[in-house]
């Protein structure tokens, strides 16, 4: 089974832990494995894992100290997303999108190593954007969209409704 994993690089806890909470609920959600931040927080790991409990799937957080070693050694994909890569629609044809990926998702300026470091570097669009939303689009073309009718086994499931809240299960 293809596992995908997060990398946040350059996680600023006190600027960006709304953010980067967000980066790990759509990671979560549309079907990555784990994310790995490059600075250690351990509130968010912690609202993160209580997520997961509730809601289900074997979703991990955790920090590395050393990003550059952790990508170096990575055996799948290297992906980074940013607005100046090339189109996912063009680099799609030339990815084995049933291979272990390491996606990163940058926070401040990235070092322009990981531009050569990266077996991909991937724009969702050539305009600013977020991080978030680019994340969100790439995993659902990744997965085909298969993160809509996975069963995650979790305590809480909302059950889908025009109107109203309804979630079964108890806190």
């Amino acid at each position: 089974m293809q596992m995908i994993t997060v990398l946040r690089l350059g996680h600023r806890p006190e600027r960006d832990k709304r953010i980067t909470t967000h980066v790990a609920l759509v990671a979560r959600c549309f079907g990555a494995s784990s994310m790995i931040l490059t600075t250690r927080d351990d509130a968010l790991c912690g609202r993160i894992r209580k997520v997961a409990e509730n809601f289900g799937g074997d979703f991990t957080v955790s920090y590395v100290h050393d990003w550059r070693k952790l990508l170096r050694d990575f055996q799948g994909l290297k992906i980074h997303l940013t607005m100046y890569g090339e189109r996912f629609t063009d680099a799609a044809n030339r990815m084995d999108l049933q291979t272990d990926m390491m996606v990163v998702v940058g926070s401040e300026k990235v070092p322009p190593e990981l531009y050569e470091m990266s077996d991909f570097n991937i724009a969702i669009g050539n305009q600013p954007h977020s991080e978030v939303s680019a994340l969100a689009l790439f995993l659902d073309r990744v997965t085909h969209g298969k993160w809509e009718a996975a069963d995650t086994g979790g305590k809480l499931k909302i059950v889908p409704a025009a109107r109203g809240k309804t979630v079964l299960g108890r806190r």
